[in-house]
């Protein structure tokens, strides 16, 4: 059976290692014989700013869209992006904010406090690069991007986290290093 796979690309810059992960991964996904759509957000044409909170209406770009499409017919969603400042970068934080509207990716009961988690039946991968290291991050700062991420994001519309990994420091990293990393998310598109 063919798993249907999206994989969404959340650095803003196309020649970056996050790129060069993503390609990685898609490549060894479709080698797996794994059915993958491919969004690259840097080259998505929206707005990245939920203008009216969630108290009016803002029309959805095309773009946005077919990401919301690409999402229903996913069976795994992969996430590649880096940390920044400790959270998501400003291009996929504006993504989720747009694309995971109520009604879409969950559903709140009025005057109750449980809600639909819309999108459940699917699972999720996180691949993550940062410049501080794992160790420090986790121990300093109680990894809040990877919290927000699983928690406040996927969990809470209903998909369930298959992994999470984490290449750092990214900054101090060898070609060799990085070949290697390249290696692993080869190995993980094929799990």
């Amino acid at each position: 059976m063919t798993i249907r796979t999206l994989l969404i690309l959340g650095h803003p810059n196309p020649a970056s290692f996050n790129a060069a992960l993503a390609d990685a991964y898609a490549t060894a996904a479709q080698e797996a014989g794994r059915e993958l759509r491919r969004l690259d957000l840097h080259a998505l044409r929206f707005d990245p700013i939920l203008h009216a909170a969630y108290r009016g209406e803002q029309a959805l770009e095309a773009d946005l869209q077919a990401a919301q499409t690409d999402m229903l017919w996913a069976e795994e969603i992969v996430w590649i992006y880096p940390v920044w400042w400790g959270g998501l970068p400003a291009l996929l934080k504006g993504f989720l904010d747009r694309v995971l509207l109520p009604g879409f990716a969950y559903k709140f009961h009025p005057g109750h406090l449980r809600w639909d988690r819309l999108l459940k039946g699917r699972t999720t991968r996180i691949i993550v690069t940062q410049d501080t290291p794992g160790w420090y991050d986790r121990f300093a700062y109680g990894r809040p991007a990877w919290r927000q991420m699983k928690h406040t994001v996927l969990a809470f519309c209903g998909l369930k986290l298959l992994s999470s990994t984490l290449y750092a420091p990214v900054v101090s990293s060898t070609p060799a290093l990085r070949e290697r990393w390249l290696a692993d998310v080869s190995r993980l598109a094929k799990l």
